[in-house]
């Protein structure tokens, strides 16, 4: 089980990092364009005011001066409010009616205009002193706030456009697993088939019938690796099944395959009869993979532990070795499709062994604990049922 992940970076990967700069610079571009266009509206509307109060100053006028009035209130969203030097209110702009009629909130309104500096003092000729507290007008607020919803848009986009890219990658992908397994099942089925009839003429024959059994062996599990790459992608039945004994006929297969100086227990069998919900031919497989891997990590010395364990809900498998181990960063990236250190291989037993037990039997198989040249364990994890 001791890998080391791959540093070949695919095109897909490339092409996502792509969109999210892309989709970034975007975004970032239209927060400063439209940043730099609430301050020039700012300034533009801070003017106008300065406007309205120079009017007031310059030609002694009141607040409630006709003319004044008609001339600050056509065409303009900026929102104010005219007071005297008492605080009175003498003229106001798109300030809500309950505000003005209400002290306290009329209170509140001007406190928070003030401390924000959006009021100016304008004092006349006549001596005379007025306050004109004012506010963002709607577009200022609109422009504000609007890039924000733009990032926004922009981030869902994205997000959208990569589930829907990763989605269809994916289904791409099963696609050409199914169709590689079943092309994989109709190839071998004749020779094995072919095989078995040797084997059967073999058994006529006056030669040592114990290497004739051991190859029959082989051969039946060959036949079951052959069903089991059939079954991909088809309906997979699930039925009750004794996993301590399942679990058990794997590793007694592999026990007389180990090299010798490979030791490999298991205490399943002296356990209470735990059972769970699998498809039997594919469960197999997967607990193939994991003893072949740990044998593989060992490099012909070290020992592979296969542990059983439950508790009230759930049955573990755990398949330690002592071999190589795997970086913590890596714990993940061992069930991708492709990761692999090995010479030959594909890289793809783990990241079916995942589809296996989570997409079929409805587990979990994850790293349970590893470490560089100690060793690592795999784990399993089954909804136990009871009957």
């Amino acid at each position: 089980m001791g890998m080391k992940f791959s540093h070949n970076f695919s095109f897909s990967f490339r092409h996502r990092v792509a969109i999210i700069i892309l989709g970034m610079i975007i975004g970032i571009s239209s927060l400063l364009f439209t940043d730099s266009m609430a301050r020039k509206l700012r300034e533009k509307e801070q003017n106008e005011v300065a406007i309205w109060a120079a009017a007031i100053r310059e030609n002694n006028m009141s607040p409630n001066n006709t003319l004044l009035r008609a001339i600050i209130n056509a065409r303009n969203n900026i929102p104010f409010i005219v007071t005297d030097g008492s605080l009175k209110v003498l003229h106001s702009h798109l300030i809500p009616e309950h505000v003005l009629n209400h002290p306290n909130l009329l209170r509140e309104k001007l406190t928070q205009m003030s401390k924000a500096n959006l009021y100016m003092e304008v004092r006349t000729w006549a001596n005379d002193t007025y306050y004109i507290f004012y506010g963002e007008s709607g577009l200022l607020k609109t422009l504000v706030y609007f890039p924000y919803i733009q990032l926004l848009v922009i981030i869902v986009f994205i997000a959208f456009g990569y589930i829907t890219f990763r989605s269809s990658k994916q289904d791409e992908q099963n696609r050409v697993w199914i169709g590689l397994a079943k092309e994989t099942a109709h190839q071998l089925g004749t020779p094995t088939s072919s095989l078995l009839g040797w084997i059967e003429f073999l058994r006529t024959q006056p030669v040592d019938q114990t290497a004739v059994e051991e190859m029959n062996k082989d051969i039946v599990r060959l036949t079951k690796v052959v069903d089991r790459f059939s079954k991909i992608g088809a309906a997979t039945p699930l039925s009750e099944g004794v996993i301590n004994e399942i679990v058990g006929d794997s590793v007694m297969y592999f026990r007389t395959r180990v090299p010798r100086n490979v030791t490999l227990t298991y205490n399943g069998l002296a356990m209470a009869r735990q059972k769970a919900m699998i498809n039997e031919a594919l469960f197999e497989w997967v607990i193939e993979n994991l003893l072949k891997n740990a044998m593989d990590a060992v490099s012909g010395k070290g020992s592979i532990d296969v542990k059983l364990s439950d508790d009230a809900g759930y049955i573990y498998i755990d398949v330690s070795d002592t071999g190589k181990g795997i970086a913590k960063g890596n714990f993940k990236r061992i069930f991708e499709p492709g990761f692999t250190t090995k010479t030959r291989g594909w890289g793809l037993g783990l990241s079916l062994s995942k589809r296996i037990i989570e997409d079929y039997h409805g587990g979990k198989i994850f790293v349970l604990d590893s470490e560089i040249d100690k060793g690592t364990t795999i784990r399993i994890v089954l909804k136990k049922i009871y009957s």
